[in-house]
C-alpha cells in the first residue's frame, strides 16, 4: 500500500515537470473535485424533501366522466391523474398535437365537444376545460 501510494505522489509530481502547461488544467480538476461534493449534499436534500411529501388524496377520488368526455376516454369512473393520461393518450394517437407549437392541441370532433366548440387548446387550458366534464 505504502509503495503504491509513493508511485502516485512520484507520477502527480513528474506530470508538471514535463509540461508546463498541464498546471493550469490541474487548477480546472481541483476546482471540479470541490464542486463534486456539494452536488450529492444537494441530492440528499431532495430527496429527503421528496419523501416527505405526500399525494393529494383530491387527485386520487374517482370522478364519473360526462357523456361527452367518455367518448374520449371511456365511461368509467377514474381519478384525475388517469382521465389525464387517456386524453393524451388520444391525442398523441390522433396526432392532434400541433406540429410548430407543441403546446397547442387542434381538437377533433370529439374534443371540440370537450372544449366547448374550440379549435385550437394549449395544454393547461385543456385540464381546466376537462374538469368542467367530471363530475
Amino acid at each position: 500500500m505504502a509503495t503504491a501510494k509513493k508511485a502516485a505522489k512520484k507520477s502527480a509530481a513528474k506530470k508538471p515537470a514535463k509540461k508546463p502547461a498541464a498546471k493550469k488544467p490541474a487548477a480546472k480538476k481541483s476546482a471540479a473535485k470541490k464542486a463534486a461534493p456539494k452536488k450529492p449534499a444537494a441530492k440528499k436534500a431532495a430527496k429527503k424533501t421528496a419523501s416527505k411529501r405526500k399525494p393529494n388524496a383530491a387527485f386520487m377520488k374517482a370522478m364519473t366522466p360526462s357523456t361527452v368526455l367518455a367518448n374520449v376516454i371511456g365511461s368509467s369512473p377514474m381519478p384525475r391523474t388517469e382521465v389525464t393520461k387517456k386524453i393524451w393518450d388520444y391525442i398523441k394517437k390522433n396526432k392532434l398535437q400541433d406540429s410548430i407549437n407543441r403546446r397547442l392541441i387542434n381538437a377533433d370532433e370529439k374534443l371540440r365537444a370537450v372544449f366547448g366548440g374550440k379549435g385550437k387548446v394549449s395544454m393547461f387550458e385543456m385540464t381546466k376545460l376537462v374538469s368542467n366534464h367530471l363530475k
